[in-house]
């Protein structure tokens, strides 16, 4: 038997046809899911219209993210694509949405490796990060140190992958506690949150 903890955050991280496994994964989870972050690769703009077709799928509310959100359960928040990167914050018990202006990271804004890094240093063992399909390594080093910090980390496997490159690498680096195929991912994150 596993000592279970309660999870605060789950966090996504997905580039090249992350849109559609992230579609897979969320409309398979219940209203009442832990607050979830995703950060997935996409041009200014079309992150909005992103969230509000995730919105008319899911059980629960998604959104993109505004500067100073609180992450409740029940709601997902989706980086707004080009423009910032998308960190969050812990304050007391709550967990906040913080957005900045910065630099490319890994050749992305919004960074999926920021978005992690801030999961490990707020969230810890109360956290799930999940690296999904994307080209080149964005978020294989958030995921290290969220799985050092002690969260249940998931990589997708090859197979089900469109571009086996972030979770490739991730998975190398030693970040990853499970890697699956993409239908197996939902039953993983709602197993690890009841």
């Amino acid at each position: 038997m596993t000592n279970r903890t309660n999870i605060d955050i789950i966090a996504i991280g997905a580039s090249t046809g992350g849109t559609e496994a992230t579609v897979q994964i969320l409309k398979d989870l219940p209203a009442d899911i832990p607050g979830m972050v995703i950060t997935q690769h996409m041009p200014e703009g079309f992150t909005r219209m992103y969230a509000e077709r995730l919105n008319k799928l899911c059980a629960f509310e998604v959104r993109e993210a505004r500067d100073g959100d609180a992450i409740t359960s029940g709601l997902a928040l989706l980086a707004p694509g080009g423009r910032t990167h998308m960190t969050i914050v812990r304050i007391g018990d709550r967990f906040f949405i913080r957005l900045f202006k910065g630099d490319k990271v890994n050749g992305h804004r919004p960074s999926v490796d920021i978005l992690f890094d801030s999961v490990a240093r707020s969230a810890g063992k109360n956290a799930i990060g999940i690296i999904l399909t994307g080209m080149g390594n964005d978020g294989a080093q958030g995921l290290l140190h969220m799985r050092k910090a002690g969260a249940y980390t998931i990589g997708q496997n090859e197979a089900s992958s469109v571009v086996y490159g972030m979770p490739m690498v991730a998975y190398e680096k030693g970040a990853v506690c499970t890697r699956t195929g993409l239908e197996n991912i939902a039953g993983l994150i709602i197993r690890h949150t009841k």
